[in-house]
């Protein structure tokens, strides 16, 4: 696959402006495939500030950074101008520590999860697979940063962290590990389906419905965060009397980097555009998400009534 100066120069240019680039299929916020979603959510785990790439919306980088780094899929991460790899390259970087030492921050910590529980029809269940699927085997279960677990039988390994419960022996890596403190692995056959799940303690909060004279009130003592979420011109035809955040330019990425604990509420017309801007927002990590019943319309009729309607 051949590479034009104009594309090469392009790569390098964004290479040499940023010192972590994750070429992706999608943003972060709304990876295009499973790989990309991995590997941004690793980056987002450690903190770690870093470039990111949608090669969806930019054929000649997305075929250009191929021939680039002779590398042929994507997501692709370079560190200070060096490829790094692919997904599972970065996740094995994470899980050993060098991912971290590679980005010049303090190691992972390695501290087991506590009082991990996996009741007794699951152990059995878990015990039959593993059994069956040969020796020196575990439980590997992953939770990702919207609190979904992962489950796959993998080599056990006397350097993973791991716990014990019921027999099982459950590894995970560093970024799971710290989302797996308390948790219940049970066995189900419900209406949810038939399969293992897990009760997290540690996961947010849904998304909660909040009525317009509320969010008034917190908006108006500071304890909220008030997006509406609107274009511009729907706003010029009424907007509330209170501060509020936009999602326009650059604010969405500002809005995304703020505390995962902020109390958020989201805004629009009627209350559905805002419902889905909350649910990308908790998807996020963020634990503290409101959507305002009703929208600008219900807050004109219950709270302010010099909100024009429309």
């Amino acid at each position: 696959m051949s590479l034009s100066p104009a594309v090469r120069e392009r790569i390098e240019s964004l290479l040499q402006s940023n010192q972590v680039v994750l070429f992706m299929k999608g943003q972060p916020s709304m990876p295009q495939c499973g790989f990309s979603a991995k590997a941004a959510g690793i980056l987002d785990d450690l903190g770690v500030e870093y470039a990111h790439v949608n090669v969806l919306a930019d054929p000649e980088i997305r075929d250009g950074i191929k021939a680039y780094g002779n590398w042929p899929t994507i997501p692709q991460l370079y560190i200070g101008g060096e490829l790094v790899g692919g997904s599972d390259i970065i996740e094995e970087m994470a899980n050993s520590g060098d991912l971290n030492t590679a980005l010049g921050i303090a190691a992972p910590d390695r501290t087991p999860p506590s009082n991990v529980t996996v009741t007794a029809e699951a152990a059995k269940m878990l015990r039959e697979a593993l059994d069956g699927a040969g020796t020196n085997t575990a439980l590997a279960l992953a939770i990702d940063g919207r609190f979904q677990p992962r489950f796959q039988i993998a080599q056990a390994s006397d350097s993973a962290i791991a716990v014990e419960s019921a027999g099982i022996r459950i590894q995970f890596d560093a970024a799971s590990a710290r989302r797996a403190d308390g948790i219940t692995i049970d066995w189900v056959d419900d209406v949810r389906g038939k399969g293992l799940v897990v009760e997290n303690p540690n996961a947010p909060k849904p998304v909660l419905p909040l009525v317009s004279a509320e969010a008034d009130a917190q908006v108006r003592t500071g304890t909220l965060t008030l997006v509406d979420v609107r274009p511009a011109d729907e706003r010029a035809q009424a907007s509330v009397n209170v501060a509020f955040e936009t999602l326009d330019g650059g604010n969405r990425e500002r809005l995304e980097g703020l505390p995962k604990d902020t109390a958020i509420a989201f805004l629009c017309h009627t209350g559905v555009r805002s419902r889905q801007a909350a649910e990308q927002f908790h998807a996020l990590g963020f634990t503290r998400v409101y959507n305002v019943e009703g929208g600008i319309d219900a807050w004109s009729q219950t709270v302010d009534a010099t909100v024009p309607r429309y």
